[in-house]
């Protein structure tokens, strides 16, 4: 009797632990449930950046000024909704930094915004090459999962 409690016991346990870990979230997981957000935010850039270039150069600067901070509310957005998605536990801190270099993308879009609402065209001319820059750091930090959507290519729209 004691016997076929143990198994039976045993076997639940199996049972339990065998979905549990086929449902530990892997790169391949994590990125087939964060492309689709990233994609998101990408179209919405593609609009949001649509002629911000020649607003710009037109001297539109307050106008341009309001794409930036659309751009960052978008990003934050994202990071929001990127942020509960289950990690793979070899990556935890790996996603971690990376939002938290994604999150300075977000000050630099802001400030971005800043500069451009202030008249300052050439200091946001030096804010977009700070944001390049680090975009390129996060997209470093995120290299293996290999991400298409999910690699933020700020001079694709700035």
């Amino acid at each position: 009797m004691k016997r076929a409690a143990a198994i039976a016991i045993g076997a639940l346990v199996l049972a339990v632990a065998i979905p549990a870990a086929a449902a530990e979230a892997t790169r391949d997981t994590y990125r087939e449930e964060a492309e689709p957000v990233c994609k998101v935010n990408t179209e919405a850039n593609e609009r949001i950046f649509a002629g911000v270039r020649a607003e710009v150069k037109q001297g539109k600067l307050k106008a341009a000024s309001r794409r930036f901070e659309k751009a960052a509310k978008a990003l934050r957005g994202t990071v929001g909704q990127l942020k509960p998605l289950p990690r793979p536990s070899a990556d935890v801190e790996r996603l971690a930094h990376w939002f938290t270099e994604v999150e300075k993308e977000v000050s630099l879009f802001k400030a971005t915004a800043a500069k451009l609402r202030a008249g300052n065209k050439l200091a946001a001319e030096k804010m977009v090459v700070r944001l390049t820059s680090q975009a390129e750091r996060a997209n470093a930090v995120v290299v293996p999962f290999q991400f298409h959507y999910c690699r933020l290519e700020p001079s694709r729209f700035t």
